[in-house]
């Protein structure tokens, strides 16, 4: 319990990835979280066949992509705290938005105004946090200036996201 909640200090850049050493059975954890969490944010969106086949491709274009990186880097020893590092994050990010979801779904069962425009501006809230946390924890692994930590973590967030985004569009 106690390496998760350093993990999560990351969320409020607090630690260095690269001073916590997750357990491989720690990191399949938070993968089983991530994938039962996704699963279920995205089957809240749109067909639950569809946000199951998008989160799988999310998780491995998290794991290619991760890992290409620090093969190029050549610093694939720090693969499993990176990955764990993102991804413990990035499963705090989700939680709050299946929060999101739920206070979007009560905002419209009980006719409120601007249901919409609060869910969306939590959204796009948390999609810029979710920015910060990942550059933040490549400047803490790589030594990398601010913007080049966040040019890195938004080719992350397209490769993660996006990609598989337009591969179900299509």
């Amino acid at each position: 319990m106690s390496l998760l909640i350093k993990y999560l200090a990351l969320c409020w850049f607090r630690n260095n990835p690269l001073d916590l050493t997750p357990s491989k059975s720690f990191m399949w954890k938070t993968v089983i979280f991530y994938l039962i969490s996704g699963m279920i944010v995205e089957g809240l969106i749109a067909d639950p066949a569809d946000g199951s086949l998008e989160v799988m491709l999310r998780t491995i274009m998290a794991f290619s992509s991760i890992t290409v990186l620090l093969i190029l880097l050549k610093k694939r020893q720090y693969f499993y705290q990176l990955f764990t590092a993102i991804f413990i994050c990035e499963n705090f990010i989700m939680t709050l938005a299946t929060f999101t979801e739920g206070l979007y779904f009560w905002m419209v069962m009980n006719h409120r105004e601007k249901a919409e425009e609060i869910s969306i501006s939590i959204g796009a809230f948390l999609v810029l946090w979710y920015l910060a946390i990942v550059a933040y924890i490549l400047r803490q692994v790589f030594f990398y200036d601010r913007a080049a930590s966040l040019v890195l973590a938004f080719g992350y967030f397209v490769l993660t996201y996006g990609l598989p985004m337009l591969f179900m569009d299509i």
